[in-house]
């Protein structure tokens, strides 16, 4: 049942969704003396205004507030029990100055100043090359002989049960004279592994997945070939989600402005953008991802994946060469392989290995015939997404001045979550966005919508526009996922409040400006970039609120990375990274890894966990997503967790300097600013 956010003495129920809800802002609270009596206050509007829906206009700057929120329909506010879990409310009770709006449970109250970072490279230090632990022998041992025995009695039971038990493998065998689809091959690691930990993936969720996610209870009596649900639901600290900026909320400013595009443009605009599916909202948005990213011009896709598989085949063919780091992600792999060009992969993000093979490819030429190659892409990751290292970007771009190749890089997981603008890992480095030729995103890490975006020159953008398959082939975005990403954008840039010199104000499209008039990059959007009819709260319009949001990911990063190091866990990836793989190797440990967590009292937590053939064998690991939803307590939380975890399942094999927790956590600003 809906609760309201806002203190609101109205108990008027609200009709429909979409009627306009009754504007109320800070000041219209009463002041409270004390924090007890503003938890007070709290519960008794909730037991008052049970079934009403409040969206607060206006959203305080989050010196005070972290976001502003109303309750969905399955906030923490309608949940009986106690508060110890730190879910429904903080577990640092609020001063008397200190009046929050939002639901805690979407985004975190955290008003301490000194738990803020800057994501931003130090220029006067070379780029540290990323080092890999390696795990005791006997760790390694183990999990090849954990394979070992599962593939033996795997296959046994295999060859017995094709025999003794049919009814259970006849999607295996030939039956009634057709072949089986599914060899048993194909899905030998499928039933035999993750068929034995299927509760641990696929979870049912409910509600907004924000800093908390409600999930749906279930368990299984038949070795997880059903599932059973009693009907119960838990509210656990949501670690797992891309949610890099908190962006994914169910009211607020972005919210609100969702909701009146729906009135204005439906849905769906019903067509590929090529047909009939493209509105005026969509050069909008691409004008607006153009002059975000520092390119001349940008295309949107419907799908992160997609815009990886069906816009590479449009930059490269038969003749042409593309050289990909090692672990780039499966939506690379798919388009380069349907484009038919050559391919060579260089060592992960190791640049003497990219000089090295730049240097025998440019020599040698096309196999056999030796001749040169058409042209030479080189596709890189801002942020890897397993592993979360972060790209050597000034290094490439050296390399890319040097030998004369065109550079894709992916920034999927990196813009927004990177660099003191949160425009990506050019920004982190400072480099400008326009000495890459190929700048990819998507819009479901930092910005809480869905879809992808490839900026570069006009010309190549016009190109792709025709050639690339999603143009003619895919469903147009849709206008709610649009405003999401405009909105969204528009609040981490910063709207002027006029028109920049000699630009064409208007209500829907921005006019993309010649090069030399174009203002120097990275930018706030003046307002002509915006519809009339999209209004943002002041502290998102002047972009004060995305900063703050930025600086917590940057803090939040750091911690949790520099925490698990100093409990003695191996960890991949960069500092500043927003994605924290803590690598437990033993296929049966992640299993136990993620029901551990996940049942832990007060506070379940819920977590990624990741193996073969997602990562290497012997690296399974789980996968932390950290957000700037989360407050430092909830940091300390999953650190508590993995402590007592790893002490459990034997995973502390780190060769760094050890903290007790306790000192981790009292020395955590000094714990980040050391990195």
């Amino acid at each position: 049942m809906p609760s309201p956010i806002a203190l609101s003495p109205s108990s008027s129920p609200s009709p429909s969704l979409f009627l306009k809800k009754k504007k109320s802002s800070l000041s219209q609270h009463p002041p409270f003396p004390t924090a007890a009596s503003y938890l007070s206050a709290v519960h008794e509007a909730d037991a008052r205004a049970r079934g009403q829906v409040v969206t607060p206009s206006s959203t305080p700057p989050l010196s005070m507030s972290s976001s502003v929120t109303s309750a969905s329909g399955d906030t923490a506010l309608n949940e009986p029990g106690d508060d110890r879990s730190g879910l429904t409310y903080p577990l640092t009770a609020p001063t008397s100055e200190q009046v929050f709006t939002t639901v805690h449970s979407e985004f975190g109250h955290c008003a301490n100043q000194n738990y803020r970072c800057v994501s931003q490279h130090n220029m006067g230090k070379p780029v540290a090359e990323h080092k890999i632990e390696e795990p005791p022998y006997y760790i390694l041992f183990t999990t090849y002989f954990s394979y070992l025995l599962l593939i033996i009695f795997g296959h046994l039971r295999d060859f017995f049960g094709k025999r003794f038990a049919k009814s259970y493998l006849t999607h295996l065998v030939p039956y009634n004279g057709y072949a089986p689809l599914n060899s048993d091959f194909d899905s030998f690691y499928t039933r035999r592994l993750k068929h034995r930990m299927d509760d641990c993936f696929s979870q049912p969720v409910t509600g907004v997945a924000g800093r908390t996610i409600l999930i749906y209870d279930r368990y299984s009596e038949d070795c997880n070939y059903t599932q059973i649900y009693p009907g119960t639901k838990t509210r656990a600290l949501n670690i797992s989600s891309y949610n890099y900026l908190g962006f994914a909320q169910a009211s607020g400013g972005c919210a609100d402005a969702v909701e009146e595009s729906i009135k204005r443009y439906g849905v769906s605009t019903s067509g590929t953008r090529l047909e009939g599916g493209t509105c005026d909202f969509h050069h909008t948005a691409e004008a607006l991802v153009a002059r975000f990213t520092g390119m001349e011009d940008a295309l949107i896709s419907s799908m992160g994946f997609a815009t990886n598989s069906t816009f590479i085949p449009a930059l490269v063919g038969k003749g042409c060469l593309v050289i990909s780091d090692e672990f780039n992600h499966a939506s690379i792999r798919v388009g380069v392989r349907q484009s038919g060009a050559h391919v060579r992969m260089f060592k992960h993000n190791d640049m003497d290995s990219l000089e090295g093979l730049l240097r025998e490819v440019i020599s040698q030429g096309q196999p056999r015939t030796h001749r040169p190659w058409k042209k030479i892409l080189v596709i890189v990751e801002g942020l890897y997404s397993m592993e979360g290292t972060m790209v050597n970007l000034p290094k490439v771009v050296e390399l890319k001045q040097k030998y004369k190749f065109y550079l894709f890089v992916d920034e999927a997981h990196s813009i927004g979550a990177l660099g003191p603008h949160g425009r990506g890992v050019t920004d982190y480095f400072n480099i400008p966005p326009r000495s890459i030729d190929v700048l990819m995103g998507t819009f479901t890490k930092s910005f809480g919508a869905a879809g992808g975006y490839i900026a570069g020159s006009k010309a190549l953008i016009s190109s792709l526009r025709l050639r690339g398959h999603s143009g003619p082939y895919a469903e147009a975005m849709t206008p709610p996922v649009l405003t999401q990403v405009v909105a969204s954008m528009a609040s981490i840039m910063g709207v002027t409040s006029a028109p920049l010199p000699n630009s064409k104000a208007s209500s829907h499209a921005l006019t993309i400006l010649p090069r030399a008039e174009e203002p120097t990059h990275p930018g706030m959007a003046p307002i002509s970039a915006l519809p009339t009819w999209l209004s943002l709260p002041p502290s998102l319009a002047d972009g004060s609120e995305a900063r703050e949001r930025i600086r917590r990911l940057a803090f939040n990063s750091r911690y949790l990375h520099a925490g698990l190091k100093k409990l003695g866990f191996i960890t991949y990836g960069h500092p500043f990274s927003p994605i924290v793989p803590l690598l437990i190797f033993n296929p049966g440990k992640m299993a136990s890894f993620a029901r551990m967590m996940r049942n832990r009292r007060p506070t379940p937590i819920v977590v990624v966990v990741v193996a073969y053939p997602a990562t290497p064998l012997v690296t399974s690991r789980v996968r932390f997503c950290v957000s700037g939803a989360h407050t430092k307590d909830d940091i300390d939380i999953i650190l508590r967790a993995c402590d007592e975890v790893g002490d459990v399942l034997d995973l502390k094999h780190g060769h760094g300097e050890r903290w007790p927790l306790e000192e981790i956590t009292k020395r955590s600003v000094e714990l980040v600013n050391s990195l």
